[in-house]
């Protein structure tokens, strides 16, 4: 339904108890909210919580804390509690318990304030098929009570212009491709200038084109500044455009940090017909964690660089048939997480 998708700005909800300040921004189980002001954070909350009217509780205690101008993937397996949390943000739905804050406004105390400057994308809107691209936006903006009528034609066109789909706003809705279609859903949160945008499953559905599209998309808004919440259970999404990550499992926060961060140290391997003496040279070196294994070295990467490496081990003699820097891949940290697997396409 379009009233379960529009844009964040189309009026206000309730959404429960106010926040004011950022949440433990490491491991979601290993200790309480760091309480502040907010700053330098675009979504807050602390101990979001949400239980249905039939005992399910959908969304367990969670502290967010997603950094102004990042892009942060909400990541966990479909109904893990993605979609609840986000429409408690927007105040589509009242949380049970918890507190939040959008751009360091509490929430829904400065709802007024907060939500124009928010953009989203819910499941959806429902266009009109028979209208053009156009047209459709200029429904959603006409019902939008705080939007300036005046600047409505202009406004409408920019965000067309930023999805790419100016030259086609004048082509029916139901003549578009199935990226198009995702690219003008979007484009409804991009009516006026946003500094946080929203996204649940932006790629859902779509044919590997129309992905690339949006995940294109999502990088040049992130380029401007604008701050991207992005939920997804596709790891190449997260992987390709995110730089900060949350995982879900079962209504609960269990991971939260940078991307690179969750995909741990690299470690370093080498092949070699000399194994004793390359391991003798990587102690010497200060390489933590040396391992030999018939003619493979392994240890730990550290601070210093694989070329470094590699050429101080030529340097003593060491013949390296071969040197590779391997991480564990994200498909394995979330599984860790979570029990459960991902889709990787």
């Amino acid at each position: 339904m379009l009233s379960d998708a529009v844009p964040a700005n189309t009026g206000p909800a309730n959404t429960g108890p106010a926040n004011t300040g950022p949440a433990n921004t490491g491991l979601a189980d290993t200790g309480p909210a760091n309480p502040g002001t907010g700053a330098g954070f675009a979504l807050t909350s602390n101990g979001l919580t949400k239980r249905f009217g039939n005992g399910q509780l959908a969304v367990d205690r969670i502290d967010l804390a997603v950094p102004s101008g990042s892009v942060y993937g909400f990541l966990g397996p479909n109904g893990s509690g993605k979609t609840t949390t986000i429409r408690m943000l927007l105040g589509l739905i009242r949380p049970t318990a918890g507190s939040h804050a959008m751009l360091g406004m509490p929430m829904p105390d400065r709802q007024t304030a907060a939500l124009p400057l928010v953009g989203s994308l819910v499941e959806g809107p429902g266009f009109y098929p028979h209208l053009s691209g156009r047209a459709n936006l200029a429904r959603l903006d006409a019902a939008d009570r705080t939007a300036n009528r005046a600047t409505a034609p202009a406004r409408i066109n920019a965000a067309l212009d930023r999805v790419g789909l100016l030259a086609a706003a004048d082509k029916r809705y139901k003549a578009y491709s199935l990226g198009m279609k995702q690219r003008l859903s979007i484009a409804t949160s991009l009516l006026r200038p946003r500094q946080l945008v929203i996204l649940d499953e932006p790629t859902n559905g779509l044919d590997p084109q129309g992905t690339r599209e949006v995940r294109a998309l999502i990088r040049e808004i992130a380029a401007d500044g604008t701050s991207v919440f992005v939920s997804s259970h596709l790891l190449a999404e997260v992987e390709q455009v995110c730089t900060h990550v949350g995982v879900m499992r079962a209504g609960r926060l269990v991971y939260q940090g940078p991307l690179s961060q969750l995909r741990g140290q690299a470690g370093l391997l080498v092949r070699t017909p000399k194994p004793e003496l390359a391991a003798h040279v990587l102690r010497e070196l200060g390489i933590a964690g040396v391992r030999q294994a018939g003619q493979e070295v392994t240890a730990e990467l550290g601070e210093m660089l694989p070329e470094v490496i590699c050429e101080r081990l030529v340097l003593a003699g060491v013949p390296v048939a071969g040197l590779e820097t391997p991480r564990r891949s994200l498909e394995d940290e979330f599984v860790e997480l979570t029990g459960e697997g991902f889709d990787v396409d």
